[in-house]
């Protein structure tokens, strides 16, 4: 799928693994990387055999951000660059993804993860989005997806002052679903994957896609809601759901 060794891509039982393999430069991300990442994105996006995306990172951590020097040599727009279009794929993308992080999560290492769905983490895991610091200012929407999380009190104390933080901290936030040791990250976050491809494909994107949208007033949230019940209620997934339930309950 890709010819850039540095993102590993391989798909096995529905599941997309996006690897980072960088592990001497503590897997920093590079143009070539984010396109190659893009590439596994918009296939698994099409590809109706791919019902989940896991990323992880090899070696000793997640990712330790941007390279800078990469970074500083490269066009950085939100729709010319490969790291914008990555932003944006992550943004927009219908299926489940799901992280698997350990050590450090650096930059857009710990912004991507506001853009997953789940996220599970080592007890070795330090996030960071040092931004402000480096005189830059927050990235991937992680100015409004942050609050969101934690409150405009906490996020500020993270994005301003763009101090590292701890795994038990991300949980205060949010930003993770569970933590596990070490050598277990990678385990459990495939053992999500692997419930979430067994799930019924329209349910699971006309959940996610529900999750994400915003501006409803709840009358306006639960019409919508039950005008996508009412085609799911009708669908062939539903009735072999209902089916096996009935036929357990005997």
């Amino acid at each position: 799928m890709t010819d850039n060794n540095e993102i590993q891509v391989s798909t096995e039982q529905g599941i997309m693994s996006i690897t980072f393999n960088r592990p001497d430069k503590k897997n920093a991300l590079t143009n070539a990387m984010y396109k190659s990442i893009n590439d596994a994105l918009r296939q698994a996006e099409t590809d109706e055999q791919i019902r989940v995306v896991l990323f992880s990172g090899n070696g000793d951590c997640f990712t330790a951000g941007n390279d800078i020097k990469d970074f500083l040599n490269n066009e950085i727009s939100a729709n010319g660059s490969e790291v914008g279009k990555t932003v944006k794929l992550l943004s927009a993308f219908k299926k489940p993804l799901v992280a698997a992080v350990h050590g450090n999560a650096v930059g857009i290492g710990t912004t991507m993860l506001l853009h997953c769905d789940l996220v599970v983490a080592a007890k070795n895991a330090i996030f960071a989005m040092p931004f402000v610091p480096l005189g830059l200012c927050a990235e991937a929407a992680s100015s409004l997806l942050l609050p969101k999380m934690a409150g405009h009190q906490q996020a500020a104390e993270i994005l301003l002052l763009g101090e590292a933080f701890n795994v038990e901290k991300a949980d205060k936030l949010g930003i993770i679903n569970r933590i596990v040791e070490v050598k277990e990250v990678k385990l459990q976050a495939l053992a999500l994957c692997q419930k979430l491809a067994a799930l019924p494909v329209t349910s699971l994107e006309v959940t996610k896609a529900l999750l994400k949208s915003t501006g409803d007033t709840v009358e306006q949230r639960i019409l919508k809601e039950f005008i996508h019940f009412e085609k799911l209620l009708k669908s062939d997934d539903a009735k072999k759901a209902f089916k096996a339930f009935l036929a357990k309950a005997k």
